[in-house]
């Protein structure tokens, strides 16, 4: 009973020997060092976390005191496990067994995705006000220039109708951004019902393989069991699609360019809807991965936030919009980077009506 119990956490918990060894650990464990029980028992642990890393020091120190320590926000990242992994760490002795201690990890990514999203949402609301006073106080007044600019053409010598067409093409070029920026300020109600996810990324699989990702990979690892998540379709389509392009367009000509699609069900992960006691279960993770340079250390704070981009041409918009979208739904999206491992992950909450129909909100 007591392992089918440890087995059930969501956190990492292992046990080290008086020699440093992993005699035991729980189901978590095995899938944070990426390793099965077996292997870990074969191994100290140093072999499975960065060199000089503070645990060494904190199983040490429990050890000689035979209290309870903890630590928070230590990095166990290492190439093995996929880089940075943020967590805190309780250390406690084993009475019934001398110089043995139990140490439990405690991921700090969904906790920081939590208060990253409300940021995240905060500037999409940001967004939506600037959109609503752009539409009104910049189109009008770009129709007149545009309108005059045409006038003018009608008289003017060839050097100076190029000009002309300059003022003509900036000016709709400034429509069509503002147009992109319209989108945030739409605050209808999403008509939503059960999508089947893995049909959605089919979709936008064809779409990409047939234009501009006809020379990437695309390796697909879906949870075929999985529920159907409550959504708008098309906007699943257009956040998918947005995040495949952009990750096309991070791995470029490379030879060796791959994007990965994953789905997977993680129980456990809840969210506080801001204003209210609510909180809501987001089991559905969807993944997409590539394998270019990644997102610079330097904007990966802000990379939700409009006008950030990496992009030469960009409008750091795309993101921005990405985000809105699933905060709209209810979801969070987040990303996780490396060079050759950039990760966005969504999570979104399934539908749960199959019994009662079709439900549209």
């Amino acid at each position: 009973m007591s392992d089918a119990v440890v087995n059930a956490l969501p956190h990492p918990v292992f046990t080290v020997a008086d020699d440093d060894r992993l005699v035991d650990a729980n189901v978590a464990a095995e899938a944070f060092f990426e390793a099965g029980h077996a292997v870990l028992a074969r191994h100290r642990l140093q072999e499975f976390i960065p060199f000089g890393s503070p645990l060494l020091a904190l199983v040490e120190q429990v050890r000689d005191s035979g209290a309870a320590v903890n630590e928070y926000r230590v990095d166990l990242g290492t190439p093995r496990n996929g880089g940075e992994r943020i967590v805190d760490i309780h250390v406690a002795p084993l009475p019934e067994a001398p110089g043995y201690v139990v140490v439990m990890l405690q991921e700090r990514t969904i906790a920081d995705k939590m208060d990253r999203q409300l940021t995240h949402r905060g500037a999409a609301r940001s967004v939506t006000a600037l959109a609503s006073m752009l539409a009104h106080e910049i189109k009008n007044p770009l129709s007149g220039i545009r309108g005059a600019a045409q006038l003018l053409e009608l008289n003017a010598s060839d050097d100076d109708r190029s000009l002309t067409r300059l003022i003509t093409d900036e000016a709709d070029r400034i429509v069509k951004l503002v147009d992109r920026m319209e989108v945030f300020s739409d605050e209808r109600p999403i008509e939503r019902e059960p999508v089947n996810i893995h049909a959605v990324l089919e979709h936008v699989r064809t779409l990409a393989s047939t234009g501009f990702a006809r020379n990437i990979r695309f390796v697909e690892e879906y949870d075929p069991s999985l529920p159907p998540v409550l959504a708008n379709r098309d906007q699943l389509i257009q956040i998918f699609l947005n995040l495949v392009k952009n990750a096309a367009e991070a791995i470029g000509d490379s030879p060796d360019g791959e994007i990965m699609l994953t789905t997977a069900f993680r129980p456990g992960v809840r969210l506080t809807v801001p204003g209210s006691a609510t909180r809501v279960s987001l089991p559905l993770e969807f993944c997409v991965r590539d394998n270019g340079p990644g997102v610079p250390e330097d904007l990966m704070q802000h990379l939700f936030d409009p006008f950030v981009t990496t992009k030469p041409t960009g409008t750091g918009l795309g993101l921005a919009l990405v985000a809105k979208i699933v905060g709209d739904h209810g979801g969070i999206i987040e990303c996780d980077s490396q060079p050759r491992r950039t990760i966005f992950r969504v999570l979104m909450p399934m539908y749960r009506g199959a019994a009662r129909g079709t439900e549209k909100n």
